[in-house]
């Protein structure tokens, strides 16, 4: 993996860590959001999109180099498995609200468009 790419994966963590922390101050003491749903979502997600974007240098580009896409896809499919039964428990053990995993699962979302925004503006386009 580029250099390049993974310092942008890293800014994207830290833009929705810094999200995801702002929000639980702001929200965290108001009754409108649940702070350990919020906290599990956002690092659910953190967790998911880390173990996607570095899997893929670290398991499939190699995998593929050897022939072996079929081995590498089978890998992607079985972390896919595994998160949705993680996210399956979380919901049905924890009881977790489901409208503050969901906050706190865009925060990914709203810190990959502030990282866009921030490297258009610091391109000038």
């Amino acid at each position: 993996m580029e250099a390049a790419a993974k310092k942008t994966i890293l800014r994207i963590e830290l833009w929705q860590a810094t999200l995801l922390i702002t929000l639980l101050v702001t929200l965290g003491r108001s009754n409108w959001v649940d702070p350990t749903a919020l906290v599990v979502g956002g690092l659910f997600m953190g967790i998911n999109f880390l173990l996607l974007s570095f899997g893929v240098a670290w398991v499939l580009t190699p995998l593929a180099g050897k022939g072996r896409v079929k081995a590498g896809v089978g890998l992607l499919v079985l972390k896919i498995v595994l998160f949705l039964g993680l996210l399956t428990t979380l919901f049905f053990r924890l009881d977790l609200d489901a409208i503050s995993f969901a906050i706190g699962f865009s925060t990914l979302i709203f810190a990959m468009l502030l990282e866009t925004l921030r490297r258009a503006i610091k391109l000038g386009t």
